[in-house]
């Protein structure tokens, strides 16, 4: 699927990952993120290899298409899953024993207050006693991208997170996760195959086709000049 792909990320950078569906785009997004394996090549984040690494050793959070919200959880408790996981050891995940537990106690607490912090970041505090059921797509997704960004990782991986909603809301979207990445300063990579949403949001815009990057450069670069294919 995907043939010679070299791609560097500086620090802090906003990289698209824009083309026609089944050129490689997801598949990259995949491999950086640890659930598919490259036959070749390596993943090196810092300098650190993490080609074998498992996607819960690689500190990378991924926000997908379709949300992956688990729906008989509220907005508050999908964000804190992954906190919980990776904070909380089995035993004091137990719910008849943890709570009880006075280091379990203070760990939840800081958990509850990085949410807040997070959920009033994106406007969703009033969302959080809400099931995903109760929300709307935009309102949705604002969790997801809450749930990401809440544990703070060295790199955000999204695959067409605003493809499911209307028009007028993707624009809306944008501008939100424009301002989130600001704000955080962290690697992003985000596939899109809408070549507006990838110039109005990137730094960079890495052209794909055929499982191959054909171009990559700035926005404005590539308004100037764009790639016919």
């Amino acid at each position: 699927i995907l043939s010679g792909v070299e791609l560097k990320v500086r620090a802090g950078e906003f990289i698209a990952l824009l083309g026609p569906s089944g050129c490689g785009k997801s598949t990259l997004l995949r491999i950086a993120a640890g659930l598919e394996r490259p036959d070749r090549g390596r993943v090196l984040l810092d300098g650190q290899d993490l080609t074998a690494a498992r996607a819960s050793d690689r500190d990378m959070a991924m926000v997908f298409q379709s949300y992956a919200l688990y729906p008989h959880l509220t907005a508050r408790q999908n964000m804190a899953l992954p906190l919980v996981m990776r904070r909380l050891n089995a035993f004091e995940r137990l719910p008849w024993v943890g709570p009880f537990l006075g280091k379990t106690r203070a760990k939840l607490a800081a958990i509850r207050d990085e949410i807040e912090q997070s959920a009033q970041a994106l406007k969703i505090t009033p969302l959080l006693d809400r099931k995903p059921a109760q929300m709307s797509g935009g309102q949705r997704q604002r969790v997801a991208l809450g749930r990401a960004l809440v544990r703070h990782p060295k790199a955000f991986l999204m695959d067409e997170p605003l493809s499911n909603l209307d028009a007028s809301l993707r624009v809306h979207m944008r501008a939100e996760i424009a301002e989130l990445h600001r704000r955080a300063g962290v690697v992003t990579l985000y596939v899109t195959h809408d070549q507006e949403e990838a110039l109005s949001t990137a730094n960079r815009v890495a052209v794909m086709m055929g499982g191959r990057i054909l171009q990559i450069d700035t926005p404005e670069a590539i308004y100037r000049n764009p790639l016919h294919i």
